[in-house]
């Protein structure tokens, strides 16, 4: 694991080396135990090194034996040694035992096709010098990031925005078009970002550069998507059950390869539990896990965690936050993350990650099961919601439109009560925007945007009804599934990588291993949701590994206390600048309808988490990289600015 960044030119300058060194000391976090550079007259290619393969001879940037391509690469992949005989029949001679020899030789050898044969996470750029052709790739599921700027003369590119925009011809600001996305769902599921022209190369996506071009311009391709499902295969619950078994114990011991020690993150729910004791079967010393709860009991599951920990023998550690501590990191984690974020729990596994770095440099983690197996409840309910809108429909519309007017302003029942009522049927319009989408992703709709913004928003969901739409003949369960392994789930492994990252600590991820997502989209739905039983197969394959009591007992979904300390008499500074009339909101937003929200939060009358909390990064990412006022942050959230300024 490591950061990369660099930047190739038609029309060469002075200063490049200081310029290069500047975006790859921006993102020294990702690689603490070296760096590297390469530069020529028209590429220059930086390296930060996390050394977790070949120690002794894994730097980066690498080169071939005649120094005609060089690379700088983020990741691991977990087939290398499985790829180097082949590479070596064909003559490809190694230096070293490293990977990153291996996607040199491979590109070598078989060109921008090489990506198909590896298996693993991956971000790269190689630098053909000789042809003057800059190849770069991400992996199948987006798990390692790659940003990107081209303005026709200059392509710059980076593990993360930031070190993209150390370079002096990027400059950070706000993609204006993209705000009703991002306070619909809290990001983007395309290849654009908050920031105007700093793109993402897709999941599953190559990019190739050839300067000698008259007018050179990247070439993109897709080289893998998510197989649709096949028709039906006739096998028994059992054979399926096996098979799903014995692929995850694959893709575990795939993912033990390391020269340095290892841990896993523990939640205590079934997908991180399955992934601990299997690595406790495969390992013959101590097992590290780490878990990360609330002062809250109510919102941790520690007392999970530890339960697992016991049955398979780890050797298992804590840390505890609160909501000091939350809000004292939040905008220092907004800066790590480049963009706002998301969903409070990657707060918590930034602390967990923390405790985790000061052990290991690898941890394994659950993430991807919910969405191949199907473990949110949003999914259940909105099968639900399909069958009841057959009877529902025939209620007039205008009765329909009453009941929904009573469930959203009436002050005869209690916020939390209408909140529940609005995620119902009865409180939600027919079409799937509404249904399932604003109901289950959405923070604002479009009628609450239109007062936010003073305008009707468009392209609220971006290009989750393009992935929602792009397989019409499959299940309503395996639509869902594709377009949240297409945005949902990108969007969770950025978290992933960035929080981690943070801390200097690789995250590995077993579920997403390719050829176990291959296998999942052939698994029958009736294996996946059965029931009440979600995620079925997964359950029954790892029954003997995990207490009963943990397997079925209900998600949790790491929660977090938002809500509470929202309404917590120290939460005062937040609505104090999110009302600020010079932040970053001003410009953009009605304050007044900012306020607003703010009020009907207070008193009481409304629960509105998650809309403020779209709100409340918006701001502080605003001020961090567009007004220039990070400053106004350095004490944390909770500070207000007026008591930040006399320390």
């Amino acid at each position: 694991m490591c950061g990369i960044a660099g930047y190739v030119t038609i029309a060469p300058k002075d200063g490049a080396q200081a310029i290069l060194r500047r975006m790859t000391d921006t993102i020294a976090h990702r690689g603490p135990d070296g760096f590297g550079y390469y530069e020529d007259q028209h590429a220059h290619l930086g390296h930060r090194r996390l050394s977790i393969i070949d120690l002794a001879t894994g730097q980066q940037p690498m080169s071939n034996a005649s120094e005609s391509m060089w690379l700088i690469y983020n990741g691991e992949i977990f087939n290398h040694a499985a790829l180097r005989p082949e590479l070596q029949k064909l003559g490809c001679e190694y230096r070293t035992k490293s990977d990153t020899e291996t996607i040199l030789h491979a590109y070598r050898q078989y060109g921008p096709g090489c990506v198909e044969r590896f298996r693993g996470m991956f971000s790269f750029a190689l630098w053909d010098k000789d042809a003057q052709v800059l190849f770069c790739a991400r992996d199948r599921l987006g798990i390692k990031p790659f940003y990107y700027v081209w303005d026709e003369q200059l392509f710059t590119f980076g593990s993360e925005i930031k070190a993209v925009l150390a370079h002096p011809a990027v400059s950070a600001s706000f993609e204006e078009s993209a705000l009703p996305e991002y306070l619909a769902s809290g990001y983007l599921t395309g290849e654009g970002t908050l920031f105007q022209k700093v793109r993402k190369l897709m999941p599953g996506h190559w990019l190739l550069l050839d300067l000698k071009q008259s007018k050179p311009e990247p070439k993109i391709v897709q080289y893998w998507d998510v197989p649709e499902p096949g028709d039906a295969e006739d096998r028994s619950d059992e054979d399926w059950i096996r098979e799903c078994r014995q692929r995850l114990e694959e893709a575990v011991e795939t993912r033990l390869m390391s020269d340095v020690p290892l841990g896993m993150f523990l939640s205590g729910g079934v997908d991180s539990s399955a992934i601990a004791a299997l690595i406790r079967r495969k390992s013959s010393g101590a097992v590290k896990t780490f878990s990360v709860g609330y002062r809250e009991a109510e919102f941790s599951e520690l007392s999970y965690a530890a339960e697992v920990a016991r049955t398979i023998g780890t050797e298992h550690h804590e840390t505890v936050i609160g909501m000091e501590d939350f809000f004292q990191a939040l905008p220092d984690l907004i800066w790590h993350e480049d963009e706002p974020i998301t969903w409070p729990s990657s707060v918590s596994l930034y602390f967990v990650a923390k405790l985790a770095a000061q052990q290991v440099k690898v941890v394994l983690t659950g993430e991807g099961a919910d969405e191949l197996f199907g473990g949110y409840t949003r999914y259940p309910w909105q099968l639900l919601n399909e069958r009841g809108m057959r009877y529902y429909g025939v209620v007039p519309p205008g009765v329909r439109g009453w009941v929904r007017g009573q469930i959203e302003n009436s002050s005869m029942v209690s916020a939390s009560v209408r909140r529940k009522l609005s995620r119902t049927l009865i409180g939600r319009k027919e079409n799937l925007e509404s249904v399932y989408l604003d109901n289950f992703y959405g923070a604002f709709s479009a009628e609450q945007q239109t007062e936010l913004l003073g305008r009707q928003p468009a392209g609220v969901y971006g290009d989750y009804m393009r992935y929602w739409s792009s397989r019409p003949q499959a299940s309503g369960l395996q639509r869902m599934l594709y377009a949240d392994q297409k945005t949902y789930l990108v969007e969770l492994l950025m978290k992933q990588d960035q929080m981690s990252m943070a801390c200097s600590i690789e995250s590995r991820v077993p579920f997403l291993d390719h050829p176990f997502v291959e296998f999942a989209m052939r698994v029958p739905d009736r294996l996946k949701i059965r029931g009440k039983e979600q995620k079925y197969i997964l359950k029954k394959a790892v029954e003997d590994l995990i207490p009963h009591d943990i397997l079925y007992r209900k998600k949790m979904g790491f929660p977090t206390p938002l809500t509470a300390w929202f309404r917590d008499p120290k939460a005062k500074p937040l609505w104090e600048a999110l009302c600020a009339r010079d932040g970053f909101l001003g410009e953009y937003l009605s304050l007044d309808a900012v306020k607003s929200l703010v009020d009907r939060q207070c008193s009481g009358f409304e629960d509105a988490t998650d809309r403020l909390w779209r709100l409340l990064n918006l701001q502080i990412w605003g001020d961090t990289f567009i007004t220039g006022r990070k400053d106004r942050w350095r004490e944390g959230a909770l500070v207000s600015e007026s008591a930040a300024s006399e320390v």
